[in-house]
């Protein structure tokens, strides 16, 4: 059996978590208060995923910004963070760019998209 400690961030609390697991199956989660923390925990050590966050190059901004802060819309697998940060290394948008807006469809085939977390002029 193999026992695991987490921290959870499933809320603000910041439960200390055992995961125990057998042969790749979780076994037993404790240690957390809430039901957001036993599917964080289970998440975490079966399929771990990451909200990804960057910048990307603006073209033609009139206040004269040179980037964008971005994210991608939703989580993607761990093991894929470093490909979709390297997929917007030549990434550039034209001005204006609006919260929201979609930078890049589809980061590393991940089905997920890039979008703005800033509006720029």
């Amino acid at each position: 059996m193999e026992k695991i400690e987490l921290t959870c961030i499933g809320c603000p609390m910041g439960c200390a978590i055992r995961v125990t697991m057998e042969g790749g199956t979780v076994i037993e989660i404790t240690g957390n208060t809430c039901n957001r923390g036993a599917e964080y925990a289970k998440k975490e050590v079966t399929n771990p995923t990451r909200i990804v966050t960057s910048s990307v190059r603006v073209c033609g901004s009139k206040t004269g910004a040179v980037t964008v802060s971005c994210k991608t819309r939703t989580d993607v697998p761990k093991g894929k963070m470093f490909e979709v940060v390297k997929g917007l290394k030549n990434v550039s948008v034209a001005a204006p760019v609006r919260i929201g807006d979609v930078i890049q469809h589809n980061a590393a085939g991940t089905g997920v998209d890039i979008i703005a977390t800033k509006s720029v002029e």
